[in-house]
């Protein structure tokens, strides 16, 4: 009867490790979008997540190492030393249990910590960081439809489908709620993921120092349209900020409650093409809200 041998898995784990520079080169490209954050509460949950895995792998590195060593030392036909006699050794009791007990504690002590750093409400990420100065925050209402995405600006009285602008170096707040079923509000480089439900609210917090353009869309599955409700994240400089919003006031189409019906009824923007509205009631989110 053959021994056993360790060359498969040798060499499944040669490719594997090959495999690696292929994922790096391409977390360059649009599909590992949450590898490269913009904005300090982004960035919080990405160096949350390195930190995290780093202390996970702690564990994880040795004890397949070692699986592999004892699977080698004590394959059959080796005739490894076999001590029948051994039960118990406190140092390896401490090892195995301790560590493990103190890396749990340290990932609470970091959740809980950067649960507060990006607690949506008010998150501590942007205390610690200066902004606009000067600038009150920017507060967008957001309502979700089938299969879109409707942006208030309520200071603006202006509204936009399918497209949030906001100037950079300054808070955004948004308050959101769902017209229809449950989605997942989702900038990955930019805001963390945030439920939108219908006859509730949830808030969400950001800032982006830098003009860019990045894709949002929604995180939970909600039906035939899903695919294509996404949405244009641009941040633009104060200025073209300004000129958009002077420009939209302008837009011919206007939104009130009566209108939004119409609106809300399901629609797929396949080609997220959005559309403006100016004129726009204060108290429109108000009353989605208040309606479901």
């Amino acid at each position: 009867m053959s021994s056993f041998s360790l060359r498969p898995a040798l060499r499944a784990a040669r490719r594997a490790v090959l495999f690696v520079p292929v994922l790096a080169l391409s977390s360059c490209g649009v599909g590992f979008r949450l590898f490269h954050p913009v904005g300090p509460v982004a960035t919080t949950e990405w160096n949350t997540t390195l930190l995290s895995t780093g202390i996970m792998l702690l564990i994880i590195a040795p004890v397949t190492v070692l699986i592999a060593v004892f699977c080698w030392k004590y394959r059959k036909g080796r005739n490894a030393k076999y001590d029948p006699s051994w039960s118990h050794s406190l140092p390896l009791e401490l090892l195995m249990w301790g560590v493990p007990f103190l890396m749990v504690i340290a990932l609470g002590v970091i959740s809980y910590n950067t649960t507060m750093l990006v607690n949506p409400a008010d998150p501590r990420a942007l205390a610690q960081h200066p902004g606009a100065v000067g600038e009150p925050p920017l507060q967008v209402d957001v309502i979700t439809t089938d299969w879109q995405w409707l942006f208030i600006y309520p200071d603006q009285h202006i509204a936009t489908i399918d497209q949030l602008e906001v100037p950079a170096g300054r808070e955004v707040r948004l308050r959101m709620t769902s017209a229809t079923v449950t989605n997942d509000f989702y900038i990955p480089q930019v805001a963390a993921m945030m439920d939108v439900m219908p006859g509730m609210r949830t808030l969400d917090t950001f800032t982006v120092d830098n003009p860019g353009n990045y894709e949002g869309f929604s995180a939970n599955f909600s039906g035939d349209g899903f695919s294509w409700m996404q949405f244009m994240t641009n941040i633009v400089p104060p200025a073209a900020f300004d000129a958009w919003v002077a420009k939209t006031q302008n837009a011919p189409e206007h939104l009130d409650f009566a209108s939004f019906q119409t609106l809300a009824k399901p629609t797929i923007n396949k080609d997220i093409k959005p559309s403006y509205f100016s004129q726009v009631s204060g108290k429109l989110w108000d009353q989605v809200y208040a309606s479901i």
